[in-house]
């Protein structure tokens, strides 16, 4: 085991709230680690939806998931934050106090790190893709059965069949259905979850002959290596028939998984952690929670929800870390002291 590392603020999550929480810190001269399990930076919004358009970012008309990730990246570089990928925080215990919070946190790859601060900003847990009762469906996992597309060019010039009928079934279809060289949509009913307008998108491509749409269910994939041929399906009739394809996105839809979590002697609500409105502290004193792994009376599973959360819990964060000194709130447009730090002083 390498030497326990020692930081203010130890940050589970490094999808957007969770990066935009190591802004609101260095602001205030609190350094951060950052713990992801996921193997790159971004977290869901990287991960599930790198180059679809996010609409209600402030100050962005639109913006792409890995856009956003980048644009905060580049805000976050003065402050040199580190990050430990591939890793999940597998223990918490607290060695402190109630007024002078500490804890040790441990991975499962052995890291160690003592900390002021620990900060959950693991959106919903866990999640991982529901996967279709379909025979053998892992052995073309990753190779031409994907649960997220994260390059669109990946699929270019492909058959692609896209199972669902809810919002991401519909986008994708329409996404990928211009540089396809074919597209076919299938959902076990006639009526979908999506939106109307991607909906009447979807059955305007399909009257005028540019893509499938297929009412019917998968039983079976056929192909060698892991590379698909044709996917065996079963109509409402139940006569059956075969799709020649050669990827397949299956959208089922996402379960989430709490994990770890769970026995870090936190309050649970509906796999959610409760926290206060005034700092985004959890039953737990040093222990904060921000982003959709939070529940409490309004709240919106918004990322710019969660940026104002990270910046509340950042105030109280301060006070731990720095618990002899006054904490005076500044303004990044006219505080010489915090454009220094950003390294946009005049």
């Amino acid at each position: 085991m390498s030497d326990v590392i020692k930081t203010d603020a130890l940050i589970v999550g490094a999808g957007p709230v969770g990066l935009f929480a190591v802004f609101e810190l260095g602001l205030l001269d609190i350094k951060s680690h950052l713990v992801d399990i996921l193997p790159k930076i971004g977290g869901q919004c990287a991960e599930l939806y790198p180059e679809k358009p996010i609409y209600d970012i402030p100050g962005f008309p639109s913006v792409t998931g890995q856009g956003l990730i980048d644009n905060l990246m580049k805000q976050i570089e003065p402050f040199h934050p580190e990050f430990h990928l591939s890793e999940m925080v597998a223990s918490v215990e607290s060695i402190g106090t109630d007024t002078a919070p500490l804890f040790r946190v441990t991975t499962d790859a052995g890291t160690e790190f003592e900390t002021k601060s620990l900060i959950i900003a693991a959106g919903g847990g866990s999640f991982q893709p529901k996967k279709p009762p379909i025979p053998e469906i892992d052995t073309y996992e990753e190779k031409s059965v994907f649960y997220a597309v994260r390059r669109m060019e990946d699929l270019r010039g492909r058959d692609v069949l896209i199972v669902g009928g809810g919002d991401s079934a519909l986008d994708w279809t329409l996404n990928l259905q211009p540089i396809a060289r074919r597209v076919t949509l299938m959902h076990r009913r006639d009526e979908f979850r999506a939106a109307p307008h991607s909906v009447e998108q979807m059955r305007s491509l399909v009257a005028e002959g540019k893509m499938d749409l297929r009412i019917g269910q998968v039983t079976g994939l056929r192909g060698d290596h892991g590379l698909l041929s044709s996917a065996l399906c079963r109509g409402s009739d139940n006569a059956e028939f075969a799709i020649s394809c050669n990827a397949m996105l299956p959208f089922f839809g996402l379960t989430m998984k709490l994990g770890p979590i769970a026995n870090w002697g936190l309050s649970l609500s509906e796999n959610l952690v409760p926290v206060d409105t005034e700092k985004f502290e959890t039953s737990t004193p040093g222990i904060f929670a921000i982003g959709d792994i939070n529940t409490y009376p309004g709240k919106l599973k918004l990322i710019l929800s969660g940026f104002h959360e990270g910046a509340l819990a950042a105030q109280r964060v301060y006070r731990y870390v720095y618990p002899d000194k006054r904490l005076t709130f500044q303004y990044t447009t006219s505080s010489s002291s915090l454009q220094k730090k950003l390294g946009v002083e005049a």
